[in-house]
């Protein structure tokens, strides 16, 4: 977002380092549990939490009901009125689907063929009281760039799931460390959002009225969430009913570090992009630069993310977790395309909530649904490959889409986003294609020992990215010198 005019643009710049570097740490953290959770527990542990716990991840969209997202977006006027309602509209939901998802376990037991899942989901259901707890003060922070919410709160959760998990892991607790690291985040996340969040129950009155409009104004989100919700849960059944719990497994730990790098780049971008589009949704030029500018570097920070994925993925997989994970990384490589989708998807749902058009957002969500589950089913009997190129697929699918809604509120030509988007792709690709050929025929780094292979996999990561740059540098010139003589210029003694 550099060059944003104006006092905003030094806050959503010094707001996304610090989005950043909170989002690196707690990637980091969770790179490690997940590591050493691999080598503590089966891909069968890991896959029957993952089917145990997907219904609460389903039902918890109905608890909140996009409401905290209307609640950043809503103006001063009546604030404390809108906080308190969205607050016990929020607590009684997460109550409800609470008890939704402990009368459903059996039908969980019974999709899965496994007691266990069903007991995992009945054991998880009491999250989400505690989750709708959080939703006010996580919101107001957002809503008034109190970047706290990244730079404290989600490393300290981080932290007390992989502290936990692990320490009950290897006390032999298996499936259940996860559980029991859930609630300890979860409360974790409590304290902290009441202790920095500032803002108590009481302080306005609950309206039906707003209820009403905030709910007319979160409700194309629900169905968004929901419909993304929905594939994934499909997803989860399909593959856990014609594969096996250790499939499901792998599927959880290949998805988990396929989004690491894309998280990193896009939540830092979207934590701020939302109440940045919400503030200069006024003015129509600036919008559309910041836009522009969002969508620009978010795909260019992706597009690496992603290649170092298809190249290295499989050997990162075995040498991380272990020789019996490679599974994981056979998923982790076909799924590497869904960094770049949510890459658009970032910028474009937050520019169509910010600028009040969520209405927009039907057309993504039903593409998402469509696409994520018909080409589930269309690529099923390839495995785990034919899982990750599906969710690839999908969350391409989806950006696209996005894009193309996003398009017209802004003003921007389809000719414009080819300009921007292409020469990216392009020497993405050229990258991505050289290194692959160099680890599949030359290096080999899962044959290797783990830190000489470690090791092979950096150094092929840093060829990548070097690569991909000097192809910028030819393909697209407009895009790169500005940024490396905006770099110069910090550097000092460099004028």
């Amino acid at each position: 977002m550099s060059g944003t005019p104006g006092p905003l643009g030094g806050v959503l710049r010094r707001g996304a380092a610090m989005s950043t570097a909170a989002l690196v740490l707690v990637q980091v953290v969770s790179l490690g549990q997940t590591l050493v959770l691999a080598r503590l527990l089966t891909p069968a542990e890991v896959g029957l939490y993952a089917a145990g716990s997907g219904l609460a991840l389903f039902l918890v969209v109905f608890a909140e009901g996009a409401l905290t997202q209307a609640l950043i977006q809503r103006a001063d006027d009546d604030l404390a009125d809108a906080a308190d309602t969205v607050f016990w509209a929020t607590a009684a939901g997460g109550l409800l689907m609470s008890l939704l998802a402990l009368a459903c376990a059996p039908l969980v037991a019974l999709v899965f063929e496994s007691p266990t899942a069903g007991a995992v989901a009945a054991a998880i259901s009491g999250t989400m009281v505690i989750h709708a707890f959080t939703n006010v003060p996580d919101a107001l922070m957002q809503r008034r760039l109190d970047f706290r919410r990244r730079l404290v709160i989600d490393p300290l959760n981080a932290i007390a799931f992989a502290a936990v998990s692990v320490t009950f892991a290897a006390l032999g607790f298996g499936v259940w460390c996860m559980v029991i690291g859930s609630y300890a985040q979860m409360l974790t996340w409590l304290v902290a959002s009441w202790t920095l969040g500032g803002w108590r129950p009481g302080r306005g009155r609950v309206s039906l009225r707003l209820w009403r409009e905030l709910a007319r104004f979160g409700f194309p989100l629900l169905v968004g969430t929901l419909l993304e919700r929905v594939r994934e849960l499909l997803e989860l059944v399909i593959v856990g009913r014609a594969l096996d719990p250790a499939a499901l497994g792998y599927y959880r730990y290949g998805k988990r570090i396929a989004q690491l790098p894309g998280m990193v780049v896009v939540q830092a971008g979207a934590f701020v992009l939302f109440p940045a589009f919400a503030r200069i949704a006024g003015d129509a030029e600036r919008l559309r630069q910041a836009f522009l500018r969002a969508l620009t570097w978010l795909w260019v920070a992706a597009l690496p993310a992603s290649g170092i994925l298809v190249a290295c993925g499989e050997p990162l997989a075995v040498l991380l977790l272990g020789e019996r994970w490679r599974e994981a990384g056979v998923a982790l490589t076909a799924m590497a395309g869904y960094g770049i989708g949510q890459a658009l998807t970032a910028v474009t749902g937050e520019l169509l909530k910010g600028t009040g058009r969520s209405r927009r957002l039907y057309g993504p969500s039903v593409v998402g649904l469509v696409s994520g589950v018909g080409l589930l089913l269309l690529l099923l009997p390839l495995g785990l490959t034919g899982v990750g190129l599906a969710m690839s697929g999908a969350a391409v699918a989806v950006g696209l889409t996005g894009l193309w809604a996003a398009r017209a509120v802004v003003g921007v030509t389809g000719r414009e986003l080819v300009a921007r988007l292409l020469p990216p792709a392009v020497a993405g690709v050229l990258a991505t294609a050289g290194v692959a050929w160099a680890e599949g025929v030359l290096v080999r780094a899962d044959a290797l020992p783990i830190v000489p292979g470690l090791a092979a996999v950096v150094v092929e990561s840093v060829v990548l990215v070097l690569a991909y740059l000097a192809l910028l540098r030819v393909l697209a010139p407009w895009l790169l010198c500005p940024a490396l003589q905006a770099l110069r210029r910090k550097v000092p003694g460099r004028h």
